[in-house]
């Protein structure tokens, strides 16, 4: 496997790696997802479209530059938007690895950040020096306004180039809530989707505020994947309830109907999905390559025992499958 380096998610070579119940493989170009899918299948998808949720600016205690990465808020409601989880950098930019990125000064509750037209005061500091929860200051409107004005898209060293805004949006990003691109999703277009619905495939959507992938720090990537709302619409709940089978393209998509139970409505995922996890909802999932360690990669263990997954990854790595968000895909059947 190897980082895929640039924007391009819907290149026409991208392949798709499907992992059957039994363990056994098969590559096929992404065009030929309908070819692994049957009539009476269900695909879900989120529809978030992702915010520019990188913001520089000053700690005003200390002068010290620091990056404010958004990490979840509490729903997805247009005006409860003063109130944000975050995760804090120091100096430096997306050219430098998480992991080597300097720390950030010591904060504490009361401390003010400013970034750009931007007031934040951090109200808590939960268990780790750089997760907090901080609050903006100004009407809804006003907030939304500095964070589209002064964000940036989160991006992580393996992407050189700045990524712009629409960069990390799918072709069906609706929602304005995702922290970072619910990435699966880039593996569809409408081509596709017409395609599904000529096989007799359903498609539906929810929209889910996909969070942080990584900081950088190891005890704080262990608390990966934080709380993240979603919402599920009443019909994606019917055709979840009437589907033979339920394939979420996202690990996002998992957690938010896998925490539903099949209801619809709003609601926080603040489960954790592992190899010990009983999935009630998900018959398989579409996603992302993945490595192992990564908070992604452990909700894989819900659905295949490890030997599958080495085996899985074994063949990655031989045919050369890209990885990250803009890389190529798995599909990876409940065993």
């Amino acid at each position: 496997m190897h980082a895929a380096t640039a924007p391009a998610p819907r290149r026409p070579d991208a392949r798709i790696l499907a992992v059957g119940s039994d363990g056994r493989t098969r590559t096929v170009p992404r065009t030929a997802l309908p070819d692994l899918l049957r009539p009476g299948d269900l695909l879900v998808a989120n529809d978030a479209a992702t915010i520019p949720a990188s913001l520089r600016g000053i700690h005003r205690g200390t002068g010290a530059t620091v990056e404010v990465r958004l990490a979840g808020r509490r729903s997805l409601a247009f005006d409860d938007v003063r109130g944000f989880t975050a995760v804090l950098f120091g100096a430096g930019d997306h050219r430098t690895p998480t992991e080597l990125r300097p720390l950030p000064p010591l904060v504490a509750p009361g401390d003010a950040l400013d970034l750009g037209p931007l007031r934040a005061t951090v109200l808590e500091v939960l268990g780790h020096p750089r997760l907090l929860r901080l609050r903006f200051e100004g009407p809804a409107a006003q907030v939304w306004d500095g964070i589209a004005r002064h964000g940036r898209p989160i991006q992580y060293a393996y992407v050189p180039e700045p990524l712009a805004l629409w960069d990390v949006w799918t072709r069906i990003a609706a929602h304005p809530v995702a922290f970072e691109a619910p990435s699966a999703g880039f593996l569809l277009d409408w081509e596709l989707l017409g395609h599904l619905a000529g096989r007799g495939i359903g498609f539906a959507t929810l929209t889910h505020a996909a969070g942080l992938s990584s900081t950088g720090d190891p005890a704080l990537d262990a608390r990966l994947p934080l709380d993240e709302a979603y919402f599920i619409p009443e019909a994606t709940a019917r055709a979840v309830a009437a589907a033979q089978r339920v394939v979420a393209v996202g690990t996002t998509v998992t957690r938010a109907l896998e925490h539903a139970g099949g209801r619809s409505g709003h609601g926080l995922a603040t489960q954790r999905i592992g190899p010990g996890t009983r999935l009630r909802a998900v018959d398989a999932i579409l996603t992302g390559v993945h490595a192992p360690g990564e908070s992604h990669f452990a909700l894989l263990r819900a659905f295949a025992r490890d030997p599958v997954l080495e085996g899985m990854n074994a063949t990655l790595e031989r045919e050369g499958f890209r990885s990250h968000e803009f890389g190529e895909a798995v599909l990876l059947y409940r065993s």
